[in-house]
């Protein structure tokens, strides 16, 4: 969108500041999944026994189905007790172990594979799912060079409109917007006769968008 040229008087300089925009498509390489497993037994060791045995499985299920071990991260490690409340009074009746695995996939082909192999093998919370690009840089430097050029050719018409001369550029500002935003996971849906449906995730597309503010001299 075509924004004003705005003109001040700094110092014993006149000058005058316009803006440009560019854009830039992003298409995401890399998935970030966060898979959760939940255990309850009647004691908090059996409980953190069950959890450490789903997350181990749930580990080495997804590392099978392509991703290394150092994209892998355990978070919200927690166990606590679970009550029950009768006439009045607090029962322990068992504990709940709970932790997260946030799983890294580089290759985002493998994205929906890497979702079922973590539900077959015991991940009963799955969703947080975001798509992203690894690296940013080629797609900032074209939305930036798009926004500098439009903004120069504003100057440039400006200045020949008002009948005036362009000096030298003595302020540059920039803002970025348009990053990919987390895209939410569906439950995956069971068939009839127990069978489930294949995860089917679509990362699209984005765009970065750079504003950029340059200030020119008046000559």
């Amino acid at each position: 969108m075509s924004k004003a040229v705005y003109y001040k008087k700094e110092g014993n300089h006149d000058t005058f500041s316009v803006t440009g925009e560019g854009k830039a498509i992003l298409s995401p390489d890399i998935a970030v999944i966060s898979a959760g497993v939940t255990s309850q037994a009647a004691t908090a060791k059996a409980a953190q026994n069950q959890l450490n045995s789903a997350i181990n499985a749930v580990s080495d299920a997804v590392k099978k189905a392509g991703v290394d071990a150092k994209d892998l991260q355990t978070t919200g490690y927690t166990i606590y007790p679970t009550y029950d409340y009768t006439e009045g009074r607090q029962r322990i009746t068992g504990y709940q172990a709970n932790a997260n695995l946030t799983i890294k996939v580089r290759d985002i082909e493998k994205a929906n594979g890497v979702v079922d192999a973590a539900t077959d093998a015991g991940a009963n919370q799955v969703g947080g799912i975001s798509f992203d690009v690894d690296d940013k840089t080629k797609a900032q430097n074209e939305a930036r060079e798009q926004a500098v050029a439009e903004a120069k050719k504003k100057a440039e018409a400006a200045a020949k409109i008002a009948g005036f001369s362009l000096g030298r550029i003595i302020n540059y500002n920039e803002d970025f917007g348009g990053y990919p935003r987390p895209i939410p996971l569906m439950a995956k849906a069971e068939m009839a006769d127990g069978g489930g449906v294949p995860t089917n995730l679509e990362p699209g597309t984005s765009e970065i968008v750079v504003n950029v503010t340059l200030w020119y001299e008046i000559k």
